[in-house]
């Protein structure tokens, strides 16, 4: 018991004095998350509201293995993209296997079913109220799957938190691509093996409360952005009543 005190204690002396190891590998953290997260989001986005809105055959079965690919194993994922990036692999010649742009691949894989599956219901459970609407209007499904995406605006940022997070804490995936190399793609679950591996506990235990306080500040963020959503939502639902309008948000998101 007094050894894991003695190593909270140090880690939290560690963090208190902003380590620069520990800073710059929670930047690296930060920044090969995020820049995966933009990019599932860029095609996880528009493929799930595609879904949603249109029918074609085999879509149950699409959507089939996309929900069993949200569990979907980190190091399945990293031996897919390394025999992708090697040298003998079909991108090999790209030469960017064990460095950040490697990680940021594996990543986007991994996280990409998860915005897809997410916006898909999101845009399903937002057509059962305005679909009829907009399709009246002689909306096209790809204008009703922008629409509904910014209707459901504050859950669609939901998901992307929820894609970062997912991204953030994994570790399979960017420990095969990435190496683990110091100071170069080294990022905190990374760190967090090697480093309890060597005994080194207080720098171990303070990447993990590090990791810790970042879902934790995705978790806030995204809790905060609901409330925020359906507080926006009972406004306007008031405002509309009260003025007597009656005008549905499909039909002025619209018109414009």
């Amino acid at each position: 018991m007094s050894t894991g005190l003695e190593s909270l204690h140090a880690a939290l002396q560690l963090i208190g004095h902003s380590d620069t190891q520990l800073i710059q590998t929670l930047s690296l953290s930060l920044a090969v998350s995020g820049a995966a997260c933009l990019c599932a989001s860029a095609l996880g986005l528009a493929l799930g509201a595609a879904l949603a809105t249109s029918r074609f055959a085999g879509q149950r079965l699409v959507i089939l293995a996309l929900n069993t690919l949200l569990a979907l194993p980190s190091v399945l994922v990293g031996l897919l993209v390394y025999l992708l990036l090697s040298r003998s692999g079909p991108l090999g010649s790209w030469g960017i296997l064990f460095t950040p742009s490697a990680m940021v691949m594996a990543q986007t894989l991994l996280v990409l079913p998860v915005v897809v599956v997410l916006t898909r219901q999101v845009t399903a459970d937002a057509l059962q109220e305005g679909d009829d609407t907009l399709r009246s209007m002689g909306a096209s499904a790809f204008r009703r799957a922008m629409l509904m995406l910014l209707h459901q605006r504050w859950a669609v940022l939901t998901v992307v938190l929820t894609a970062f997070g997912r991204a953030i804490s994994e570790v399979g995936a960017v420990m095969i691509v990435g190496g683990n190399i110091d100071g170069v793609t080294r990022v905190m679950t990374t760190s967090m093996a090697l480093e309890t591996s060597k005994g080194d506990l207080p720098l171990a235990l303070a990447f993990g409360l590090l990791l810790l306080a970042t879902v934790a500040c995705v978790n806030l963020t995204i809790f905060w952005l609901r409330a925020w959503g359906e507080r926006v939502a009972r406004a306007s639902a008031s405002t509309g009543t009260g003025t007597g309008t009656g005008t549905s948000p499909f039909t002025n998101t619209l018109t414009r």
